[in-house]
């Protein structure tokens, strides 16, 4: 074997151990993955010229020590051509002459295999040998020109923000050499060789993507996958599968068992790379829709907690399911409008203090907004004493005259429990007048651009406003339009008419005093 051959080995060799020195000491862009095919092309090609050579070196043949010597010189000046990248701190692969030299070292090694295979002194045996390197060599240009392309389509910024990352592999080579490339580009990484570790390791911390190896002693990979998978907890983190092994098979059960991505050892950086930010991705586009859901859960309990003590949870509902938020307007809908205020209550209030006044408004509001909204009523208004309530809309009710009746007479009946707290309290009792009217109306948001309510406008609603007047304390006044709209039948004590202000003709009305027997 000539000297030439054995120098050329030396020179691999100790370019090698420069290239692994490089990477640990982080002198080099190790997130590139230009550099990355580089480092592949590097080991490949010193190990299928070793192995060549090796095996050709018993024959003592000047010819094919010839064509070994331009495998090496081609070798030597692939690696020189590395050497140079390796040192540049600018290096960038997809510079033209940095390419144009690795391409010609290819094809030149890709042209010595082809003049060596075919030579008549080269033995039959090692004829395999030498394809091979030729195949391998092509394998490796193509690589290398995928890379390029993918190289100049990724964008300056297409690094992904650092992430916290868990690698599960038995082999402690493969666990130190992916951990290093990770925390190369800047990522928080923990390792575990068994799986009786992984869910304490999960339990403790919060992991942004798992890269699982499939095969492994105790526990083979597939069923920590199914065991995350089956997680609600573990479920959102991407994960990725290795495995040695191209089995399509056992591709597909992963896949379908939940893992995000599947990866063949030996490793390609630039597949890995681009498996890593993805996954990544993935998991903080996951981690913002959590953070949007919990924060539109906070606005809707606000909503919620805030409108809910002043409207029915049917307006709640109505503006939580309005993706663009309220607007001005209504609808023509039919209802039955509740009107009740408590009767003299201005000569009453004259004789209390503004304290008093208004713990004694609390005490029967917050008794009769009860009552309204367990008949499923949507209070409109409160004015003062009186208290403005509607029945059938949002939500349109069949029976809305029904249950305005029976939330009358509720009401009237819950007034010696009102007196009962005021008695305690040092208060004058109090008596209501109640008014129930039923009629076309527009019902809707109501106001301005930048002030908003939900009610109800028609002259159905003036004229409750109307027959509210005439009431006396304890009575309950309906409309004939009410009677005729409700399904079921109410006792009445007596009837009369009224002339409404603003109204020409009369209007019949019932006290109602409870349901029919």
């Amino acid at each position: 074997m000539s000297r030439r051959c054995a120098l050329g080995n030396r020179l691999m060799a100790s370019i090698l151990r420069k290239f692994q020195f490089l990477q640990a000491e982080e002198t080099v862009p190790q997130d590139s993955a230009q550099f990355a095919a580089l480092m592949n092309i590097a080991h490949a090609i010193a190990e299928n010229t070793r192995r060549v050579q090796d095996q050709l070196r018993p024959l003592h043949s000047e010819a094919l020590d010839g064509q070994t010597g331009s495998l090496n010189s081609a070798a030597s000046s692939l690696f020189d051509t590395l050497t140079g990248a390796a040192a540049n701190d600018d290096f960038d692969a997809s510079d033209r002459l940095v390419l144009h030299r690795i391409r010609r070292d290819l094809h030149s090694i890709i042209g010595s295999s082809n003049l060596l295979h075919e030579h008549e002194q080269l033995l039959p045996r090692y004829r395999p040998l030498v394809e091979e390197l030729g195949k391998d060599a092509r394998m490796l240009l193509q690589e290398l020109e995928e890379a390029h392309k993918t190289a100049k389509k990724l964008p300056a910024n297409s690094k992904t923000a650092p992430g916290r990352i868990l690698i599960i592999d038995d082999d402690d080579a493969n666990r130190l050499v992916l951990a290093r490339h990770l925390q190369q580009l800047g990522h928080s990484v923990e390792t575990s060789s068994s799986s009786d570790k992984v869910f304490d390791l999960l339990g403790s911390s919060v992991f942004d993507l798992i890269f699982l190896d499939l095969t492994m002693p105790e526990v083979d990979g597939l069923a920590i996958l199914t065991q995350l998978k089956a997680s609600d907890r573990w479920r959102p983190i991407p994960v990725v599968m290795i495995s040695g092994i191209h089995d399509e098979e056992s591709v597909i059960k992963c896949i379908e068992a939940g893992a995000d991505d599947f990866l063949i050892k030996p490793i390609n950086r630039v597949l890995l790379n681009a498996r890593l930010n993805a996954g990544l991705e993935r998991k903080r586009w996951h981690d913002r829709e959590q953070r949007y859901l919990k924060d539109l859960e906070q606005s809707h309990k606000f909503i919620r907690d805030t409108f809910g003590r002043y409207v029915s949870e049917e307006i709640v509902d109505s503006i939580l399911a309005q993706p663009n938020g309220l607007h001005l307007g209504g609808k023509l809908t039919r209802v039955s409008i509740l009107m009740a205020d408590i009767r003299g209550f201005t000569t009453v209030a004259e004789q209390l203090s503004p304290t008093q006044v208004v713990t004694m408004l609390n005490n029967y509001l917050g008794v009769m907004s009860d009552i309204i909204m367990r008949h499923r009523g949507t209070i409109d208004e409160f004015i003062g004493d009186a208290i403005l309530a509607i029945f059938g809309a949002p939500i349109s009710q069949h029976d809305h005259a029904d249950r305005a009746l029976a939330c009358a007479l509720d009401m009237q009946g819950a007034i010696d429990q009102i007196n009962a707290e005021n008695k305690r309290l040092g208060l004058p009792d109090v008596g209501i007048g109640i008014a129930v009217n039923s009629g076309d109306v527009v019902a809707g948001n109501i106001g301005s651009a930048k002030r908003v309510k939900y009610g109800v406008v028609g002259h159905a609603v003036n004229l409750t406003a109307r027959m509210e007047s005439f009431c006396r304390a304890g009575e309950i006044l309906a409309s004939q339009e009410t009677l005729n709209n409700a399904t079921g039948k109410f006792r009445h004590s007596y009837q009369f008419e009224i002339s409404p202000k603003g109204m020409v003709e009369r209007l019949r009305v019932c006290n109602i005093i409870g349901p029919a027997r």
